[in-house]
């Protein structure tokens, strides 16, 4: 009788902590939905000579940057895509996913800074470079905020129609 109370109380310890971890686990996923809800949405347009970026971006509740960006680059190439991002000071870092009219089958990532100025954000040309199939921004080299092409300036955010 002994050797049977025991394992009896050591198979209810191990369920009451799986039961705690449960609840622990629940009440993570509960805190990361709630700082992904969408705080504010900013819509932005740039124009440069034929070329035109159209760039939606949703502020999240715990700081990070999500959104959606086409960019029509003259004369038939369009990306369609997705950044998610966040600020480091004055400068939105953001990576670029997206499918070029190009080439559909084909997912390409990017990373993007922008700096935000006054009402504007300008898209800065820095170095990049990839190391194992990952894009990325040199961190010892400067990104030109002055010779650029691309100055988001603030627009109406264009309501998406469901098909």
């Amino acid at each position: 009788m002994k050797n049977l109370i025991l394992p009896c109380l050591l198979v209810i310890c191990i369920g009451f902590q799986s039961c705690k971890n449960e609840e622990k686990q629940k009440e993570a996923e509960a805190a990361k939905a709630e700082g992904e809800k969408i705080v504010s949405t900013d819509c932005y347009k740039a124009i440069y000579e034929q070329d035109t970026i159209d760039l939606k971006l949703n502020t999240l509740k715990n700081g990070k940057l999500t959104g959606d960006m086409v960019m029509k680059v003259a004369p038939s190439t369009v990306r369609t895509g997705e950044v998610a991002g966040e600020f480091h000071g004055d400068t939105l870092f953001i990576a670029y996913t997206f499918k070029d009219s190009a080439n559909k089958d084909k997912i390409f990532k990017n990373p993007m800074a922008l700096l935000k100025r006054d009402k504007q954000l300008i898209l800065g040309n820095g170095t990049m470079q990839t190391t194992m199939g990952v894009t990325y921004l040199v961190k010892d080299k400067p990104i030109d905020f002055d010779r650029v092409k691309y100055k988001f300036d603030g627009a109406e955010c264009a309501e998406k129609t469901e098909k």
